[in-house]
């Protein structure tokens, strides 16, 4: 299975049981919240998203590689751990790059929204649902 299939087949089940294998171990990670090094940070944050969030669903739009370099589309959205449970979503891209050995050395997410945006979502839902 080549790399775009491998990555199309974990944003289907994001964000269980992901590839990991696909990533070099000091793998750089950037997005509106975090920015690290290191596969097994992106494990963790990974893990934290699926204990912390309730329905956690990654919707991929587009895929395309272009040489070493990956672009995706996607939407992720989730139910926040709330008495309310808002549902919550967020639209972006990402650019992932592809090193000699075929494994993914960079993945910066941008976002189509502010994180102030995402954060209006909580009360937006709430006053939705009552």
């Amino acid at each position: 299975m080549n790399l775009v299939e491998a990555l199309r087949e974990d944003y289907a089940r994001f964000p269980k049981d992901q590839s990991y294998d696909l990533y070099a171990a000091d793998v750089f990670f950037q997005d509106p919240m975090n920015r690290f090094r290191g596969v097994d940070r992106y494990r963790g944050m990974i893990k934290f998203i699926d204990t912390a969030f309730l329905n956690v669903r990654m919707d991929l739009d587009s895929i395309e590689q272009i040489d070493d370099q990956i672009n995706t589309r996607w939407t992720l959205s989730w139910n926040a751990p709330l008495p309310w449970k808002p549902r919550m979503a967020i639209s972006g891209r990402s650019e992932l790059k592809v090193n000699s050995e075929g494994l993914i050395c960079s993945h910066i997410d941008y976002w189509d929204c502010s994180r102030l945006d995402v954060m209006k979502q909580i009360f937006n839902s709430s006053q939705r649902s009552t």
